[in-house]
């Protein structure tokens, strides 16, 4: 076997060390799609990581491995979904804006998983300080640096005055969507995105 000149093993050098776990990414995706999954079919309650295991074609050890309970799993969910973020629009105009951040958010909160996960989660946060502040930041504070970003770019142009509350804004822009698509579970009626986006900048005063 070829060594180099101070007699070691290059080779046996790259292995990896006895005992190290060697945690593959394919599977890493895998679980983590599992968890979205899981709880839409069965809520965090009942979540489990056998279930998750199960879903993802996995043991569980190789869950363990990577986390160590179902909750420390679904905060690294949501904090990645958290710091993938929305970027902010910017089609030259708050009311264009608006529309488009509106037109986003219908269609996220539409979507099958996220209508049964988020309300699911938010019941839960109120049992669990770790995920009410993992949620806070996935479902809010992302959220509030793109709509100052929206705010930001409409005082330049003039649409806003300067001292415009972004929180209020943000409210605006997700509050009726949250009521209408996960509260009353009611469809959007055609042309309310639009009247929506028109009632929301005529409330934040644009000129």
């Amino acid at each position: 076997m070829a060594k180099d000149g101070s007699g070691s093993d290059p080779a046996a050098a790259r292995r990896t060390p006895a005992g190290a776990a060697v945690l593959r990414e394919d599977k890493t995706e895998a679980i983590r799609a599992a968890v979205f999954e899981e709880l839409a079919a069965v809520g965090f309650a009942r979540m489990s990581i056998e279930g998750i295991a199960r879903r993802a074609g996995v043991g569980k050890t190789a869950v363990y491995r990577r986390w160590r309970s179902k909750l420390h799993l679904v905060l690294d969910v949501v904090s990645a979904v958290a710091a993938a973020g929305l970027p902010a629009p910017d089609t030259g105009s708050l009311r264009g804006d608006v529309r488009m951040l509106l037109e986003v958010a219908s269609r996220a909160l539409r979507h099958p998983m996220a209508s049964q996960i988020i309300p699911d989660l938010l019941a839960e946060a109120a049992r669990s300080p770790e995920l009410a502040q993992a949620l806070r930041t996935a479902l809010h504070d992302s959220q509030e640096g793109v709509a100052a970003a929206v705010v930001a770019r409409a005082v330049e142009r003039g649409e806003l005055p300067e001292d415009v509350d972004t929180r209020l804004a943000l409210d605006l822009l997700t509050g009726p969507l949250y009521w209408r698509l996960l509260v009353v579970r009611d469809a959007l009626p055609k042309g309310y995105l639009d009247a929506l986006a028109a009632s929301v900048t005529a409330a934040l005063g644009a000129e």
